[in-house]
């Protein structure tokens, strides 16, 4: 007959305790590089410290000061926010309609359009770098904030096409049809059934084209060549040069980039886990 402190000590306490510390030690490896860059963020010093403490000697703001009363970080956010903001509605708008559209339209070279945007992701986006370049200077759009807004959308209209493409199925067509026998038109039934209903995957889907253009960084450098069309990071990379760098600085500008993504995740993380979860089987 077993006892209590037998049981405890069974196989299974054991493997338990064993995953414990697997991920206590996976979660320490993860949160130690983002308390680095705190620490760095919040030390006096500019230079660049490679001590392995992640917590600073002489905690101080002054970096998050000089960074946000800049220059050009004003100029910086205001063009991240235009061009991250024009990026989720017009990627949204195209990608919703084109989803809804090969949900439910039958049509010929339907199956040869899906296979196509999912080929457009096999292949990294520096590839298609020149192409993007001669296609904006040929519209006269280099330098132009518009010009960044079209490029992000259509790197982002793919992933969400499938994703929304995925949870469009999953809604029942019966609703379309009762709808279709109450007098209802297809516009009708896009913006007042199916949106309502898609809430969770268009929230995924405004957050992927929100990201995509708010932390892009190689397109924005080589596209914009005025401060003033600088986006946030192309503005952190003009804090490390090739013979001075403010890490200090540095580090408290990415740390200020990263909060808007930071605060949308909190804020959507609901819908973020029913459109990921719903949107990747059709039943």
């Amino acid at each position: 007959m077993s006892t209590p402190g037998l049981a405890e000590d069974s196989p299974t306490s054991w493997g338990r305790i064993g995953k414990i510390i697997f991920f206590t030690v996976v979660s320490a490896l993860v949160i130690y590089p983002v308390l680095w860059v705190f620490k760095m963020a919040l030390s006096p010093s500019q230079g660049f410290d490679s001590s392995l403490n992640p917590f600073p000697s002489n905690p101080t703001l002054a970096n998050f000061e000089t960074v946000l009363l800049g220059d050009f970080f004003g100029r910086a956010l205001l063009n991240s926010v235009v061009v991250s903001g024009a990026t989720t509605v017009l990627g949204v708008f195209l990608a919703c309609t084109s989803a809804y559209a090969l949900s439910r339209f039958r049509f010929p070279l339907r199956t040869t359009a899906m296979l196509s945007f999912l080929v457009t992701q096999m292949f990294p986006g520096v590839l298609m770098m020149i192409p993007l370049y001669l296609i904006i200077d040929y519209l006269g759009l280099l330098d132009q904030l518009l010009g960044l807004v079209l490029v992000y959308s259509t790197t982002a209209i793919p992933f969400c096409v499938w994703m929304l493409k995925g949870y469009f199925d999953t809604i029942p067509r019966e609703l379309e049809e009762a709808a279709l026998m109450d007098g209802a038109t297809r516009s009708m039934i896009f913006w007042r059934i199916m949106l309502p209903l898609s809430l969770p995957a268009v929230a995924v889907t405004a957050l992927f084209s929100f990201m995509t253009a708010w932390n892009e960084f190689i397109l924005a450098a080589i596209f914009m060549s005025k401060e003033e069309n600088y986006t946030l990071p192309v503005m952190l990379r003009m804090m490390v040069g090739q013979f001075s760098s403010d890490w200090g600085n540095f580090a408290a500008g990415a740390i200020v980039v990263s909060l808007p993504v930071v605060v949308l995740f909190f804020a959507l993380q609901k819908q973020l886990v029913g459109g990921l979860t719903a949107g990747g089987v059709k039943g």
